[in-house]
Formats: C-alpha cells, sequence, structure tokens
C-alpha cells in the first residue's frame, strides 16, 4: 500500500518552493512580527464542558470529497453560533480542498481560535499562518525529525502562536517539549488512512498530565466524547461527522446538546 503521508509531504516540499519564488520570505517573516491579538486555543479547550474542535474540510484522500461546494463563508460562523471551541481549517489544496484564504475569510467573521492544519514542514508556512490569522498550528510527529518540530515550534510561540502537536504512536511522546501546548492523539494512521478511536484510550495511559489532550479523527457519538473526557481528554477534533451533513452548523448543534443531555444521546 502507498503510505499516503509520505506522497502528501513529497508534494507539500514542492508546493512549498513554489510559493516561496513568488513570495518574499524576508518581507513575509519581517511583516509578522507586528503585534496582533491571538485568541487562545488551549485556554478555550481547557475552561469549555465541552471542548469541540470543529473541523472545516472539503474532502480527504482517502473519502474523496465530502462537501465540495463548501462555503468558508457560511459554515464557520455557524460552528461558532452551534457552540464549538475552537475552529480547525484545512489549508491543503492539493489533499483536501483548502487554503489559506480560507483562514483569511473566517478570521474576519468568528471570535473563536483558528487552528491551521496543514502538513508544515517549513518556517515559512508558519508566517504564512499568522499573516492568515490562525491562533495554532498542528505539527504532525511522523511527518517530522524531533529536531525539526522543536524549531518549528520555536517559531510558532515566537509569533504568538500555539502548537498543537499530532502524535498517532508511544515512540512520538519524545516530541514533547516546553513548546508544545496541546498533544493531538490521531487516531487515524496517516500511513493507511486506518481509523481507530481506541487509539486516545490505549495512548491516554502514557500521556504527560501537565498539557492539554486532545482526541483527533472518527469521533462520531457524543458518548465517545464522554468517555474520552473521562479518560482525560478536553479536545475533540471533529469535522467529517459535520461536514458530511447537509447543515454542518445544525449537525453540531444537535451534537452538542446530545453530549449536554445524556438523555437526548439516543435520538436520532
Amino acid at each position: 500500500m502507498t503510505d499516503i503521508l509520505e506522497k502528501i509531504i513529497a508534494h507539500k516540499r514542492i508546493e512549498i518552493e513554489q510559493q516561496k519564488a513568488f513570495i518574499n520570505k524576508k518581507k513575509l517573516a519581517s511583516s509578522c512580527h507586528t503585534t496582533r491579538p491571538h485568541a487562545s486555543m488551549r485556554a478555550s479547550l481547557a475552561t469549555s464542558p465541552l471542548g469541540i474542535i470543529a473541523e472545516f474540510k472539503r474532502r480527504s484522500p482517502s473519502k474523496g470529497w465530502i462537501k465540495e461546494n463548501a462555503q468558508i463563508s457560511d459554515i464557520p460562523p455557524a460552528y461558532q453560533a452551534a457552540g464549538a471551541s475552537a475552529l480547525s481549517i484545512l489549508t491543503d489544496m492539493e489533499f483536501f480542498g483548502g487554503s489559506l484564504t480560507d483562514i483569511q475569510i473566517a478570521r474576519s467573521l468568528i471570535q473563536l481560535p483558528i487552528l491551521r492544519k496543514d502538513f508544515i514542514i517549513d518556517k515559512f508556512q508558519i508566517y504564512q499562518a499568522h499573516m492568515a490569522g490562525a491562533d495554532a498550528i498542528l505539527l504532525i510527529a511522523a511527518a517530522l525529525k524531533r529536531e525539526q518540530c522543536k524549531a518549528l515550534a520555536a517559531k510558532a510561540h515566537e509569533l504568538g502562536m500555539e502548537v498543537l502537536l499530532e502524535i498517532h504512536s508511544e515512540p512520538e511522546l519524545d516530541y514533547i517539549d516546553q513548546h508544545i501546548d496541546m498533544v493531538g492523539v490521531n487516531n487515524r494512521n496517516l500511513g493507511t488512512f486506518h481509523t481507530d478511536v481506541k487509539n486516545s484510550f490505549r495512548l491516554a495511559k502514557k500521556l504527560p498530565s501537565d498539557i492539554l489532550w486532545v482526541s483527533e479523527s472518527g469521533i462520531s457519538h457524543p458518548d465517545i466524547v464522554r468517555q474520552l473526557r473521562e479518560a482525560g481528554f478536553r479536545g475533540f477534533l471533529i469535522g467529517e461527522h459535520f461536514m458530511k451533513s447537509t447543515d454542518a452548523g445544525e449537525a453540531l448543534r444537535d451534537f452538542v446538546n446530545r453530549l449536554s443531555d445524556p438523555a437526548l444521546t439516543n435520538i436520532n
């Protein structure tokens, strides 16, 4: 089976070099030192009784188009109104149908913390995230060497952004350092895209208690969120479950209602 992550990273390297050819990196970097307010994703999740990170995602490598005509001007405000604690936006175009423009538009419409979810392997992408209006970035341990991850996380902090470190296996716990604000357990193997929520419960026994935990992927039922909260998780990244519905905002509202009232859990 072709390793999907390797394919994505190979394309990402080419994409970044092409972008650098058209954008002056020094000017981009210098403009990022202009102070702007950031919303804390970690604080939002830590203080929320729900902790839902609602994701805007048009497609995926394994499922194809989920919602090809999804409008960034409509869904993030609907997510905010429905009770999301933070917003995740896929900015990869080739495999997920997203762009940095999605963050720029969403930033002008909502007050929620925004996570740039992409395959970040270069500081150039962190400058882009800052300029677009992201409050946090995702760093994927499986896509980075440990020292590379440390340098990227430090750069994000230098620019005032938070870092969500994504891991899938126990050895990747070594990537956690002082620049990591949240650790996310991805229930999806990025090599094969096989998804199993049990991965979060397995790794919960190994996660450090002094960092906020996020469970990512494959969450589609309020009962799973309740069980994950009991295990210690405070953030729950959910995208496909909402995006594949006719109305993503209403799907989140229904999920939140059922999560808040266990008596509604089994009501379809």
